[in-house]
């Protein structure tokens, strides 16, 4: 009973009369009718309910014209859905993100602090030149970063290869 449209339901041509629309409504509604048929009631009320509204439909002529035209005009194609792109917005930072970068700036200056305090507590010192500067022996000023790293690495005990059979 499952029809497409309403001529399809009244089983008509679409340039059916007036006449012939009621002769068919009259058979079939004999047979989908929940008095006279042998479906069940809940599929016969179904059907004859769609075969009704065929008939009111197609038996106006100003209805008729509405619904044919609907029939003709091809619905548009729906666009699929697709996600929306999030659009870049600049905006404040909320309370919280204010208290973590707080929380991260007092770690980090928490941190700074132990570690110089440490340091001085067991007599390192802070302004030491760094060992590679003094490798070569020059403390003399005179152009620091043209160290022989040759000599640094052979003169160093701790970094010479262990003695062969040792």
């Amino acid at each position: 009973m499952a029809a497409a449209n309403h001529y399809e339901l009244l089983e008509v041509p679409s340039e059916a009369s007036s006449q012939e629309l009621r002769q068919a409504f009259r058979s079939l509604s004999k047979r989908y009718h929940p008095d006279t048929t042998d479906l069940p009631e809940a599929e016969a009320r179904e059907a004859f309910r769609l075969l009704q509204q065929a008939y009111l439909t197609l038996s106006d002529p100003e209805r008729r014209r509405s619904y044919d035209a609907t029939l003709q005009a091809p619905l548009p194609p729906r666009p699929l859905r697709t996600a929306p792109k999030p659009v870049p917005v600049r905006r404040a930072l909320s309370g919280g993100e204010w208290f973590a970068l707080l929380l991260l700036a007092v770690a980090v200056a928490f941190s700074l602090v132990l570690g110089v305090g440490l340091a001085w507590s067991r007599g390192a010192e802070f302004l030491k030149p760094p060992s590679w500067l003094e490798a070569g022996g020059q403390t003399d000023g005179s152009s620091p970063l043209l160290v022989d790293v040759g000599s640094a690495v052979a003169s160093d005990p701790a970094v010479q290869p262990p003695a062969a059979g040792s």
